[in-house]
């Protein structure tokens, strides 16, 4: 192999390596060394890749020329999914190339539609068995009882719309992803859109939120509707699920975690029976509760949290929460001010 070659093949992204006839790895790229590590060379390919389905097809191509493609999962450290395809080695030697890409995230993101799709249709099948129900017992057994009658639509009510949140949500953390790149340009003032948010709920709901806004919180470049959103959802969560002591706090930072840029800390703290430290890392997971059967009762859809970390996402902040076992909950949003630098 001459320097050209050699030096197109260390510059390649995806593991590749090249085998002689007797299935001896005799060049190997930095991404490969970096995933079969450096004994891999000079060695049989068994001794590196141990899987029977990717030997199997190197095996096959060195016997009988052409292509073999596989897919294996390999746990280098980690569990990662690799597409192998093994060619004929170009030239006059005999042997083979195999060049190994990695589809971990291609083959997470199928899943994660198809659990989506899922878990959309089992919550839109529980309300819609429920009309169904009602409907097909009131044009039979309920058709002529007046007390059955009232009750039964004011069931149905309800179940449409739960449906009808749900789809809201739905086509809200849509819009949301759609645009999560898309920085908003607009500076505006927090303090006057908390304490509106604050009120609203607090008149909805009959809790008070205990409001502490201090002086000198600075502008940020955000989506009003949006970040109205955000602390509506979550001041919402607060009062439903955290006791009768709410209260909404926001200060300037000098740093924001993990960014490091001045900007804005807006706090929800609440006194409820808190969240499983098990369960923090998965709040933001489309679907997820920690505890279903409340939450369907309180009219929760699952995805308000995730369209909480998108929105904060697109304004280039941080969501973080902390709780603990019977001592509440708290949820942080960090905003960077208008002047900071733009960020990834």
């Amino acid at each position: 192999m001459n320097n050209l070659a050699t030096d197109i093949l260390d510059s390649l992204p995806d593991p590749v390596l090249l085998l002689d006839a007797g299935r001896v790895v005799t060049r190997i790229n930095p991404a490969a060394r970096a995933v079969l590590g450096e004994r891999a060379l000079g060695r049989d390919l068994s001794h590196s890749l141990r899987h029977p389905d990717a030997l199997g097809a190197v095996d096959a191509v060195l016997t009988g020329g052409g292509y073999r493609g596989v897919e294996v999962a390999l746990p280098v450290p980690t569990a990662r999914a690799y597409d192998l395809q093994a060619v004929a080695a170009p030239g006059e030697e005999p042997g083979a190339l195999l060049i190994m890409r990695d589809v971990t995230a291609v083959r997470q993101n199928e899943r994660m539609r198809a659990d989506f799709v899922s878990n959309v249709s089992h919550e839109l099948r529980s309300p819609l068995a429920t009309l169904i129900g009602f409907i097909e017992t009131l044009r039979g057994p309920a058709a002529d009882d007046p007390d059955a009658r009232a009750r039964f639509l004011a069931i149905m009510d309800a179940e449409a719309a739960r449906m009808s949140r749900l789809v809201d949500d739905l086509l809200s953390l849509a819009r949301v992803e759609s645009r999560e790149h898309v920085r908003p340009e607009t500076a505006l003032e927090l303090g006057p859109l908390l304490k509106g948010v604050a009120d609203a709920l607090a008149a909805r709901s009959d809790v008070p939120v205990a409001l502490d806004i201090a002086d000198g919180l600075p502008p940020v470049l955000g989506d009003p509707d949006e970040l109205t959103q955000v602390f509506e959802n979550l001041l919402d969560n607060a009062i439903k699920y955290g006791g009768e002591d709410v209260r909404l706090a926001a200060a300037a930072v000098a740093r924001i975690p993990d960014i490091g840029l001045p900007g804005a800390c807006i706090a929800v703290t609440d006194s409820g029976p808190g969240i499983d430290e098990a369960d923090l890392p998965r709040l933001t997971e489309r679907f997820y509760r920690t505890d279903k059967a409340r939450s369907r009762s309180l009219g929760g859809t699952g995805l308000g949290l995730a369209i909480v970390k998108h929105i904060v996402n697109r304004h280039r902040g941080r969501l973080a929460a902390t709780s603990a076992a019977g001592q509440g909950s708290r949820f942080t949003v960090f905003l960077p001010s208008a002047g900071s630098p733009p960020t990834p």
